[in-house]
């Protein structure tokens, strides 16, 4: 098993200490590179960089810093895959001015990280009005409609994501967000996209009446990254758990053995990226070096 965490990290970001004074001074001399060699130095060499890093600090991703990232991959014989921007970006929504701007963004962000050869890019499919749409209380016949809809307009974005980027499609990973699970493994299926299985997300309720096991018996044939973290199981009702996903494991109700014994199951080869702070997921490690020691042999 590959084992590896996000870059975006609060606590090296938005120091807790730091004075609004020193807060400009702070993001100003903030060095990427740096700090992907600081989690680098923990253990992790699989680094999911953030694309919404760009979003306050716009300078984060200049050529120079993706040459140094390069640099940095071959020196320490690291993996990068790359999280696209999600923060203001609707690729599905139906007002067309803000959907082609937001595919050009993510196209954007795909060539400017491609010189990192990236293992896959996550993309969220949907954005923040498809799930708006998802959680409103409509008749079941309504809202189906609607949010088929937006994934049709997903798939438009999609199509014109690969064509312009030329990546290939299985190198695109659509996560398991705030949308219907059985229109996200459509949507993949339709453009043989991959899939990044989002354990906390499943759980909480996120993409609906689904299970973390039956999801990812569902995405195994196309699962290139998982994102791993804990949430408390949401009952039959499968309410929506907001705020309740992100945490470390052995804090939720992550059934670990039987995920893990499903991923060997699979033959699934690619990263486990800790969605957690540094010392959320060395703790999580150790939940999982407790629970099958095996998997840290060789």
């Amino acid at each position: 098993m590959r084992f590896g965490i996000k870059a975006l990290q609060r606590e090296a970001l938005i120091p807790l200490d730091l004075s609004i004074e020193h807060m400009t001074v702070h993001l100003g001399s903030f060095d990427y590179p740096q700090l992907v060699r600081s989690l680098a130095e923990t253990g992790f060499n699989t680094i999911e960089l953030g694309g919404d890093l760009i979003l306050f600090l716009p300078s984060a991703l200049q050529p120079q810093t993706i040459e140094s990232l390069v640099r940095l991959k071959d020196e320490l014989d690291l993996t990068y895959t790359i999280h696209l921007p999600l923060w203001s970006v609707e690729p599905s929504t139906p007002l067309e001015q803000v959907r082609r701007g937001s595919a050009q963004a993510l196209a954007d962000h795909i060539q400017l990280t491609l010189p990192l050869e990236p293992e896959v890019f996550v993309l969220h499919a949907t954005g923040a009005l498809a799930a708006e749409f998802y959680r409103m209380d409509l008749p079941k016949l309504a809202k189906d409609f609607i949010l088929k809809q937006f994934q049709v307009k997903a798939r438009e974005s999609l199509e014109w994501i690969l064509e312009e980027t030329g990546i290939p499609s299985r190198q695109l990973a659509i996560e398991t967000i705030e949308f219907p699970f059985d229109l996200t493994i459509e949507l993949a299926e339709v453009l043989d996209l991959s899939i990044c299985l989002d354990t906390g997300h499943v759980i909480v309720g996120f993409s609906g009446p689904v299970t973390v096991d039956q999801a990812l018996e569902a995405s195994k044939m196309r699962l290139a990254e998982v994102h791993l973290h804990d949430g408390p199981w949401q009952g039959p009702e499968r309410k929506i758990g907001y705020h309740q996903d992100h945490r470390p494991l052995g804090k939720g109700d992550l059934d670990l053995a039987r995920f893990f014994h499903q991923l060997e199951a699979a033959e699934f080869k690619g990263p486990i990226v800790f969605e957690l702070q540094v010392h959320e997921a060395l703790a999580s490690l150790e939940v999982i070096r407790a629970l099958r020691p095996d998997i840290f042999i060789g």
